[in-house]
């Protein structure tokens, strides 16, 4: 299913490239789960773990009051919103897209609120949902809803969030009909109190964990993975609470960045290879801020500290502050580089560097190594503009921006009884004929992932009137799923996987089709390109993605404006079984050895 891949990534009609590789590769190291240690604070990078077991707690700047807990689990929603819903899809969906944001608050008395301004800061990284979970006197109350943040809340629900305590989270659903009871933060009550979470990532050993709790009596009210870590906790030993969550995350494997929250803790937690960003803060008034990316906390007026490192467990409370400490031993970090290419916004810090400047310099290289006779640079908005401004500065050519996006697309719509050809990408881009007519166009993209869009996107660019249409891709060819919190089309459907650069130059119809070089792009990495996870470029996966199914998007959605959602529910995937894994790495592997 995963394929690493020798791609010549620069085609033109005049140059042909060679076709990739299908031959799969893995990683199959399996880390050590050893008991966690403390260590201080203010840490150095994760390349210099482990530390020696020092603690240091910091006192807080702020108090908590509460009496008594609750024990509050999953409520049944009797008239479900979600059964009328119908999300408008755009031309997007041919993007991997990024699951979930979460925040995290603790000291504040606008805790709920400042998470709900978070929240906004971090739509681009979910639009299906959005929950906050408030904690006053020492009681848990939560809010979800479907839709947009400014959907779900208004005035009237923050007053019912009270409290110094509060976690968030947005999330792009996968689903249909059970929507609405996925939309986290989650909260369930067990013998000893109360716990809520909110869970950026995926979990690769989901389905393993879940047939186990339930063939010891544990019951799922959600299809979602993170509800899995609530039952680990519940059933742990340990002692105190953050133990429990440490004893949970050691039988987890996969990419998690979460936030819990309890009658008087805040818990922040980041799996040991930090697929998923997260971030911690500080607010003048002391209040510790967690968050997804650096732009929900410039929002809020909380100055940026530091990551939370692979690994790691912060645990904030009115006691003693922000203690800190890791979770497991943990092998090179394998931070997710489409933070870089896609997701995160570019005023973002994302693993200790400037997104802005990371796709900046993707443009340069791809302006060095694919430069092209043009007259104009244009992107294709918003996520392909600052690679667009550096390929345009590197090769001397004037930026215009030719492709007009509509934002005020509503969540619904109504197309004509008379079809429009490319309806969903019209409906979202406009091309700006006096930039394009009889002009020599390079158009920069951050990456291609079926290529029903950019097929669509050169033939509007054309037809407007531009003499010839340059492609440049500002991430190298896409050849295999993300297992780690993306979702993404399954391997078969990923256009990189099934054609040479010069194939899928002629299926999009543009004049010629550049990616960017998979070693110019660690290359730029430097010392930094160990740390990042490529596997969606390799096929090669730092955890081996098992029992896990994946979205065929594709069989479904074209430019996603036809047809319901309940139409993809049937549309899943399995992943690679161990016997088929094993036969990839040993091709001696027989049957009889099972």
């Amino acid at each position: 299913m995963a394929a690493s891949a020798n791609i010549s990534t620069l085609s033109s009609s005049s140059a042909l490239s060679k076709p990739i590789s299908k031959s799969p590769s893995f990683y199959l190291n399996q880390t050590k789960r050893n008991p966690f240690f403390l260590f201080p604070k203010t840490l150095p990078k994760p390349s210099s773990f482990p530390f020696k077991p020092v603690f240091h707690p910091q006192k807080p700047q702020f108090t908590v009051s509460g009496k008594n807990p609750i024990s509050d689990f999953f409520p049944a929603n009797k008239n479900d919103p979600e059964e009328s819903f119908v999300p408008s899809f755009s031309d997007d969906d041919d993007k991997p897209r990024e699951e979930c944001g979460v925040v995290g608050i603790f000291g504040d008395p606008e805790a709920s609120r400042l998470c709900y301004l978070a929240l906004h800061a971090l739509q681009h990284r979910g639009q299906e949902g959005a929950g906050i979970v408030a904690v006053n006197n020492n009681v848990l109350q939560s809010i979800t809803g479907v839709g947009l943040v400014s959907d779900v809340f208004n005035e009237s629900k923050l007053s019912q969030l009270p409290g110094e305590m509060a976690i968030g989270h947005v999330r792009y659903s996968t689903a249909g009909s059970s929507m609405l009871k996925n939309v986290q933060p989650f909260v369930a009550g067990y013998r000893f109190g109360s716990v809520g979470v909110a869970h950026n990532g995926n979990l690769v050993n989901y389905r393993a964990l879940r047939h186990m709790l339930e063939d010891n009596g544990s019951i799922f009210n959600t299809s979602s993975d993170t509800e899995v870590v609530l039952h680990l906790i519940a059933i742990s030993k340990a002692r105190p609470f953050f133990l429990r969550i440490v004893d949970a995350c050691e039988k987890l494997e996969g990419a998690y960045s979460m936030v819990f929250v309890t009658e008087d803790k805040l818990v922040a937690v980041r799996d040991p290879h930090g697929f998923r960003p997260l971030v911690m803060g500080r607010r003048s008034n002391g209040a510790v801020v967690f968050a997804s990316e650096t732009c929900a906390l410039d929002l809020i007026e909380a100055t940026y500290e530091r990551e939370v490192n692979p690994g790691e467990v912060l645990v904030v409370d009115k006691k003693d502050g922000v203690q800190s400490l890791c979770l497991l031993p943990h092998p090179e970090p394998k931070q997710c580089i489409f933070e870089h290419i896609y997701f995160a916004l570019p005023n973002s810090v994302v693993f200790g560097r400037s997104v802005y400047e990371s796709r900046h310099a993707f443009g340069e290289i791809l302006a060095t190594e694919a430069p092209v006779e043009c007259d104009v640079v244009i992107p294709v908005p918003d996520s392909g503009v600052v690679a667009a401004l550096g390929y345009a500065a590197k090769a001397g050519v004037p930026f215009q921006q030719g492709l007009i996006r509509s934002h005020y697309v509503g969540r619904t719509f109504i197309e004509p009884s008379q079809k429009i050809r490319d309806f969903g990408v019209k409906l979202k881009l406009s091309p700006v004929r006096g930039v394009l007519e009889g002009k020599r166009v390079v158009v920069v993209d951050d990456s291609i992932v079926r290529g029903t869009t950019s097929s669509k996107i050169v033939r509007l660019i054309k037809e407007a009137g531009a003499k010839e249409v340059h492609m440049r891709i500002a991430s190298p060819p896409i050849i295999a799923s993300c297992y780690y919190g993306v979702d993404t089309p399954s391997s078969e459907e990923l256009i990189s996987n099934r054609m040479s650069v010069e194939e899928i130059r002629e299926f999009i119809g543009c004049d010629s089709l550049a990616f960017l070089p998979f070693d110019s792009l660690k290359k730029m990495l430097a010392g930094d390109s160990q740390t990042f996870c490529y596997a969606c470029f390799s096929g090669k996966y730092p955890v081996m993605p098992r029992e896990i199914k994946v979205k065929k998007v594709g069989d479904f959605l074209d430019d996603g404006l036809n047809g319901p959602m309940d139409s993809i529910d049937g549309g899943w995937v399995k992943g690679p079984t161990n016997i088929e894994i094993e036969k990839e790495i040993d091709p001696t592997y027989q049957q009889s050895k099972v």
